[in-house]
C-alpha cells in the first residue's frame, strides 16, 4: 500500500436536522470534513498510510478537529497550528425538487488561509509520502493558499512523487468572473499533475477549450483526450450524474488512461447524504490506479465507492474495501447477522 497525503482545509460542517431549512431549524449538529479529509480518510480504510497537511487554530476548536482526524485514521504530523478560526459551512439537506444547499462562512479568515506553513514542511511532506492530493477549492481561497499548494506540488513532482489534482471548481468561491481568474492557476496545477479529476465542463469553462460535441458525453470524449495530451496527464477520471424524477440519482463513472476511455455501468440509487460522494469516487480511483488495477476494475470500484458514500450520513466515506467489493455486485443485501 502507498503513503498518501492531502493538502487542504479542515472545515466544520454545521447541518440542520432532517430536511429542515436554516430558517426553520433551532439546532445544528457539527462535524469536521473537507475534500482532503474525506479522500485520505477513505484511503486509510482501504489500507493506505495517510496524512493531512493543513493548519488548525491552537485552541479547543482546533484540538477537537485534530482528534476527529485521528479518529478517522489520518496521521497528523503535518498539521500546522496557529490562527484562531476554522472555516465553516452550513448544510441544508434538499428533498425532491429542492436541492441541498451549502452556505460557506469564515473561509478567508480561517487558520488554513491566514497562517503559512514553515518552508521546510514541503520537503518533509514530499520526502515522506508517495503521493499528495490537491483540490481546486484551495486555489479559490487567496494568494497564500495558491502559493502554498503550488509550492508543495512542485516539491512532490521534483522528488518523483505522484501529484493528484481534483479540479473541483466552486462558482460561489471564485465569484464574478471566476473562470477567467481560475484559468492560469488550473493550468499550472495540470502541468504538475499525474492523476486528475475533471469533466468536460472543467475543460470548456475553466480551461476555455471549445467543443463541437452536441451533448455532455460527446464533449467529454472530445475534450478529455486533448487535456491529457496537452498537459501530459496519465490518468483523468470523473463522473456524470443525473437526478431522476423519482428522487433517485444515476451515476456513470469514467476513466481515461493509456489513450482510451473506460466507463462503469450506470448505477441508479437512492440518496441519503449527497455531500462527499465525489471524494469517495476519487479515493476509489486513487486506490486502484496506484495499486495497478485494470481500468475496468478501477472505474467499477470507484463508482461502487461513490454509491456507498450516498448511503451514510456525513461527508466522510465510511466503506471498507470489503464493503466496496460487495457493492460492486449491485445487489441490495438483507440484514447481516
Amino acid at each position: 500500500m502507498s503513503r498518501i497525503a492531502a493538502f487542504g482545509e479542515v472545515m466544520m460542517r454545521l447541518e440542520t436536522p432532517g430536511y429542515q431549512t436554516l430558517a426553520q431549524s433551532g439546532s445544528l449538529a457539527y462535524s469536521f470534513s473537507g475534500t482532503g479529509v474525506n479522500v485520505v480518510s477513505a484511503l486509510a480504510r482501504f489500507g493506505h498510510e495517510t496524512y493531512l497537511a493543513s493548519t488548525l487554530p491552537d485552541n479547543p476548536l482546533g484540538d477537537a478537529a485534530l482528534a476527529y482526524l485521528r479518529k478517522l485514521g489520518i496521521q497528523t504530523p503535518f498539521v500546522n497550528r496557529g490562527g484562531r478560526y476554522v472555516g465553516m459551512y452550513f448544510l441544508e439537506h434538499g428533498f425532491g425538487i429542492r436541492p441541498s444547499k451549502v452556505t460557506y462562512t469564515d473561509r478567508l479568515g480561517s487558520s488554513f488561509n491566514t497562517v503559512p506553513h514553515p518552508p521546510e514542511d514541503w520537503t518533509r511532506i514530499a520526502s515522506t509520502v508517495d503521493a499528495v492530493h490537491f483540490c481546486g477549492i484551495t486555489l479559490a481561497m487567496n494568494e497564500l493558499a495558491r502559493t502554498q499548494i503550488k509550492q508543495l506540488a512542485r516539491e512532490v513532482k521534483q522528488r518523483g512523487g505522484t501529484v493528484i489534482f481534483d479540479c473541483n471548481y466552486r462558482p460561489s468561491l471564485w465569484g464574478e468572473g471566476g473562470y477567467a481568474l481560475a484559468t492560469p492557476h488550473y493550468r499550472e496545477m495540470l502541468e504538475l499533475a499525474d492523476i486528475v479529476f475533471m469533466n468536460e465542463r472543467d475543460a470548456m469553462l475553466t480551461l476555455g477549450m471549445p467543443s463541437s460535441g452536441v451533448d455532455r458525453m460527446a464533449q467529454l470524449q472530445e475534450l478529455i483526450p486533448q487535456v491529457a495530451q496537452t498537459y501530459r496527464i496519465g490518468t483523468i477520471a470523473g463522473t456524470h450524474r443525473e437526478v431522476n424524477s423519482d428522487n433517485t440519482h444515476t451515476l456513470t463513472g469514467y476513466l481515461y488512461r493509456d489513450g482510451a476511455f473506460t466507463f462503469a455501468e450506470p448505477a441508479t440509487f437512492a440518496v441519503y447524504d449527497r455531500v462527499g460522494a465525489g471524494d469517495a469516487y476519487a479515493s476509489g480511483i486513487i486506490h486502484t490506479v496506484l495499486r495497478g488495477d485494470a481500468p475496468q476494475y478501477a472505474v467499477d470500484y470507484a463508482t461502487a465507492a461513490a454509491v456507498l458514500a450516498h448511503t451514510v450520513h456525513g461527508d466522510t466515506p465510511m466503506a471498507t474495501e470489503a464493503d466496496v467489493i460487495q457493492a460492486m455486485t449491485r445487489t441490495a443485501g438483507d440484514v447481516q447477522r
